[in-house]
């Protein structure tokens, strides 16, 4: 999403793709916390939903992507007025995703001092990863950006149509992969 949020509306713009997810990872992160990724590991029911939400939203963008017919000199135009819808993209796929919370839940407890304060540790991993992870959000959608400079010949409808694709296939591999809770 990142890659197609940056062809089609510039770097600058698509960071408010990024913020969204990372918005969207700072709340799994204290869910984590709190203890959710038990409930999600071991609820099967909980977890189910929570993916075919996320497979679904990624078909729905995907579509929207492939149905999309903007062409490079009307991309300027349409993404003006974007950045709350950009924003949410990014929240709500990163949100969508079942495994944050678990793999949240799985990550910090291997770097966690339990004679030490919780809470100061958590923050501080926490916020390495979302600075990592932004970094290499941006890295991202720079080289989408510089791919689509570069190959220019090609119309936005089809970059979109390939980047709608991809969303649809991750919605696919989502949907197959198994869950079995924890017992």
């Amino acid at each position: 999403m990142i890659i197609s949020n940056s062809i089609c509306h510039g770097l600058r713009k698509s960071a408010f793709t990024i913020a969204g997810d990372l918005t969207a990872n700072s709340l799994q992160m204290t869910a984590a916390a709190f203890g959710l990724a038990a409930i999600i590991a071991t609820s099967a029911t909980a977890f189910v939903w929570i993916k075919w939400l996320g497979v679904a939203y990624l078909v729905w963008i995907g579509v929207q992507l492939i149905r999309s017919k903007a062409q490079a000199g009307e991309i300027e135009a349409a993404a003006s007025g974007t950045r709350f819808r950009l924003f949410r993209q990014g929240f709500f796929t990163s949100m969508a995703n079942p495994f944050a919370v678990v793999f949240f839940g799985a990550l910090f407890p291997q770097f966690i001092d339990p004679n030490a304060a919780v809470l100061p540790q958590l923050l501080v991993l926490g916020v390495t990863y979302l600075v990592v992870d932004g970094a290499i959000l941006l890295l991202w959608g720079w080289l989408g950006l510089r791919a689509a400079t570069a190959l220019k010949r090609f119309s936005f409808v089809r970059v979109n149509k390939v980047c709608g694709s991809l969303m649809i296939a991750a919605a696919a591999l989502l949907a197959t992969k198994d869950f079995e809770p924890q017992r």
